[in-house]
């Protein structure tokens, strides 16, 4: 045959193949023809992607009404091959009674609530981010996350530095502010000035209890935080004493780990199966947003919505990647837009200056691929 169309079994599996279908797979998959696949393709689970202990591999995916997470989440994203939505007579009205709370991260989901610069506004009116420096030697990472967030539209972001590293941070800030800090009780005295919106740690602090008390002093603060890296794996022996904190504040926090950051924190969610399970467990449990990095990353909220990424090229895979991703959601979270929305689209537009850079970007890129991608999207 030149084309074998699979339709054995659809999204609604849930156990694994075996017997005459599992042997049925493996001769499609041996067969050397085009596979086009009715719904997903037979062994996917519809829910999270996984195998289930075979699976077709498929050409073409066509798929009903709307897609499913399987056909977003790895590795039934790269099973799927190419993706087709058919309309075969279901109304749009049907959502109101499905009331989804899983969405493509797409800007539907979050354009409504992305910051507007006004005509008669001013720097102030957007927001002013700190970005917290880790010690002399290890000040990179926290001038990506900087740059990233002056770029998405913060009207102001300031370095709250350790003194070693003052000067290594001056030589290479010119519109990102600078300001010394001394440890814990530094960074509590520059927050409590009331006109910062939000702060970024985590990004090359280190994991020691220098690092913890720079996140308690944070979370202590009226501003907004997004915490990364160091800042995550810090409260590796006491997750607990962290998630105490996040729910004693009202302003929002949002965590973005990816798989050992937050296999640390919820070890025992860590071989759960489903990431989307996980992650929505995730913010459940930490009163969080939680982003699960990835090439299809995850965001969940408290409250149970999640959105899944599948824009995020493979070229994003380089060293300072996510402290430009964490510098972006907190320029938007500064901006005053809601955690799940500022971090499912700091990850779409993510994803979306990847794929505009290409083969041979570096994390410094990516900011500066910003202003091409918003005129793509908004102009």
């Amino acid at each position: 045959a030149d084309v074998v169309v699979d339709a054995l079994f659809g999204a609604g599996l849930d156990r694994p193949l075996e017997g005459a279908a599992a042997e049925a797979v493996r001769a499609m998959n041996a067969a050397g023809a085009r596979i086009v696949a009715v719904d997903l393709p037979s062994g996917v689970n519809g829910a999270s992607g996984a195998v289930m202990g075979e699976a077709v591999r498929a050409d073409e995916t066509v798929t009903f009404f709307r897609a499913k997470p399987g056909h977003m989440l790895l590795p039934g994203r790269v099973l799927c091959g190419r993706l087709s939505i058919a309309d075969i007579g279901i109304r749009d009205t049907v959502l109101e009674a499905i009331a989804p709370q899983a969405f493509r991260n797409h800007k539907e989901l979050w354009g409504a609530a992305f910051p507007v610069p006004r005509v008669d506004g001013h720097k102030y009116d957007k927001g002013h981010l700190v970005v917290v420096s880790g010690p002399a030697w290890h000040t990179g990472a926290a001038r990506m996350a900087a740059r990233a967030g002056l770029r998405i539209g913060a009207g102001l972001v300031t370095i709250a530095s350790p003194p070693d590293a003052l000067p290594e941070n001056a030589a290479h800030l010119t519109a990102v502010m600078l300001r010394p800090m001394e440890g814990a009780a530094g960074l509590a005295d520059i927050l409590s000035d009331k006109r910062l919106d939000g702060v970024v740690l985590g990004p090359g602090l280190g994991a020691g209890e220098g690092t913890r008390a720079l996140v308690e002093a944070a979370l202590r603060s009226a501003a907004s935080v997004v915490l990364d890296a160091d800042g995550i794996s810090a409260f590796r022996e006491t997750p607990e004493a962290l998630f105490a904190l996040i729910a004693g504040r009202d302003a929002p926090v949002a965590m973005t780990p990816h798989d050992g950051e937050f296999a640390r924190l919820f070890p025992d969610l860590a071989e759960e199966p489903g990431k989307l399970r996980r992650a929505r467990e995730a913010a459940r449990r930490s009163g969080a947003t939680v982003l699960l990095k990835g090439p299809d990353t995850v965001v969940a909220s408290p409250d149970g919505r999640a959105s899944i990424a599948d824009n995020a090229p493979p070229f994003l895979a380089t060293a300072g990647s996510g402290d430009v991703l964490s510098g972006m959601i907190g320029g938007l979270i500064c901006q005053k837009m809601p955690a799940f929305e500022a971090a499912s689209a700091g990850t779409y537009l993510h994803g979306e200056a990847g794929a505009i850079l290409g083969r041979g970007l570096v994390a410094e890129d990516l900011p500066e691929a910003l202003p091409r991608v918003f005129q793509r999207l908004f102009d």
